[in-house]
């Protein structure tokens, strides 16, 4: 029986019988050695790790859904797992149960060039799916900088750094292949454009972080490579000036794919990480597509626009290995900040708000984490109105968690009440609950009612997304 599981009568006569089912079924793809359960109960966050009581390794559809058909009928929580780089306790079987790790479920099912989508199941990592995609001229956008896997990014509705120009995963995912907690298979979604056909259940299921079915084959929507790349950054005396023209460049309507933000204590991590030599003051990195006139042209506009906001510096380049480096460098700014003050933990904020209330939030957040002494680097995707300061904690000093999420709790609450949201793209987990009802008021009932009709046993990774 897990260490953390809820004592219930007959549960571990009932997981003796369903464990050797799975056996039966996967052989020596399930599994209860320590050390593998042990993995499947953490993720990045700072939630303590709890063992789940098994782990199984599927390698199709109909594996998982005998699986799904096992665990229903002995009553064991299902939670499944990808690349285990949740950062809001979304993985972590808080009432034990059995792990479904995706991991052999990686192929590229299908390519369909000419309608610009594909076929994958949940485990195909982003950087595997867009290598094996290569020699088709198309391209996979959703960027979240971790090397999530598919299913992962489906299930949490995440987005990332290219998002100003392409979207989110639910702008990406076309149609779903879905088991239910009772083993029971659906499909949603088609390969057309687009639909009217029925509830949009594609979308529902988009996000829900696995508490309403797991996720088996999604089909995405692909973009043709840019014919040109350019990658500029700029620094800026201070954060307010660095957002303003943010803020400025997406109101001019320039077609940029990328534009983030790194405060001064971010860039201090990142050149430690990373080894840059980056001057300590905020920081914009930006990144356009399309063809060599087009990219030059927008530029320019946006060299322009920085210096009307005071920003210094502004270097621009084509060279592939420069801007590798330099996007390598911000996508490792969660391991940066792991490495900062080690053995401190994340505790990550991911509101979104309007683009006018961007700099009067991110200033407010900052002030506050300053006087609760929290080091907390920021970064964001501010082209979109979503940043993530991060709150480095000691998770096992009470005083110091407590003092870190006040300052996440009044940060959503600021957030929410300009018409945000507590998350922009990490899933809520189990870090997000208690702000459910704050945001979605009686919709919340709503969403309690979809679970109840797709899972009346609560077997689905129990303990997320909705608060108790």
């Amino acid at each position: 029986m897990s260490e953390n599981a809820v004592s219930q009568p007959g549960r571990d006569e009932r997981l003796a019988l369903a464990f050797a089912q799975l056996r039966e079924l996967l052989g020596d793809r399930a599994s209860r050695g320590e050390s593998v359960r042990a993995i499947h109960g953490r993720d990045e966050s700072w939630h303590h790790p709890q063992m789940p009581d098994a782990v199984v390794f599927p390698q199709s559809t109909a594996e998982v859904s005998a699986v799904a058909r096992i665990c229903h009928q002995h009553r064991l929580p299902m939670i499944p797992f990808g690349a285990g780089s949740s950062v809001e306790g979304a993985l972590i079987p808080v009432q034990g149960g059995v792990v479904i790790d995706t991991s052999q479920m990686n192929q590229l099912l299908a390519v369909h060039p000419g309608n610009f989508d594909c076929v994958v199941q949940p485990g195909l990592q982003r950087r595997a799916l867009n290598e094996q995609l290569k020699d088709t001229g198309l391209f996979f956008t959703v960027d979240p900088g971790a090397d999530a896997t598919i299913g992962g990014m489906t299930s949490t509705r995440a987005s990332g750094t290219n998002t100003v120009r392409y979207g989110t995963m639910a702008d990406a995912v076309r149609g779903l292949e879905v088991v239910l907690a009772d083993g029971r298979i659906i499909r949603t979604g088609n390969r057309a454009r687009k639909s009217s056909a029925g509830y949009d259940l594609t979308h529902l299921f988009v996000g829900a972080e696995g508490t309403l079915g797991i996720v088996t084959e999604i089909t995405l929507r692909l973009y043709p490579r840019p014919e040109d790349v350019t990658s500029a950054t700029c620094r800026f005396t201070s954060l307010r000036a660095a957002v303003d023209t943010a803020v400025a460049v997406m109101q001019a309507g320039i077609g940029v794919a990328r534009v983030e933000l790194l405060d001064e204590v971010m860039i201090d991590a990142v050149n430690r990480y990373s080894k840059l030599d980056l001057p300590l003051v905020p920081h914009l990195f930006f990144e356009f597509h399309g063809s060599p006139a087009r990219t030059r042209e927008d530029a320019g506009v946006v060299e322009e626009l920085c210096a009307d906001h005071g920003g210094d510096a502004f270097e621009w380049s084509t060279a592939p290995e420069e801007r590798a480096r330099l996007w390598r460098a911000r996508h490792d700014c969660a391991y940066a900040c792991m490495a900062y003050q080690r053995p401190k933990r994340m505790m990550t904020t991911d509101v979104c708000v309007p683009l006018t209330d961007l700099a009067d939030c991110i200033e407010a957040a900052r002030a506050d984490a300053a006087e609760a002494g929290i080091t907390a680097p920021v970064l964001g995707h501010v082209g979109d109105g979503n940043f993530h300061m991060v709150l480095l904690i000691d998770p096992d000093d009470p005083a110091e968690v407590e003092r870190a999420e006040g300052v996440n709790r009044r940060l959503v609450e600021r957030a929410i009440a300009c018409g945000g949201t507590c998350t922009g793209e990490h899933g809520v987990g189990l870090g997000k609950r208690e702000f459910l009802r704050l945001e979605h008021g009686e919709a919340l009932e709503v969403m309690r009612s979809i679970k109840a009709a797709l899972d009346p046993l609560d077997l689905m990774n129990p303990g997320k997304v909705l608060p108790d």
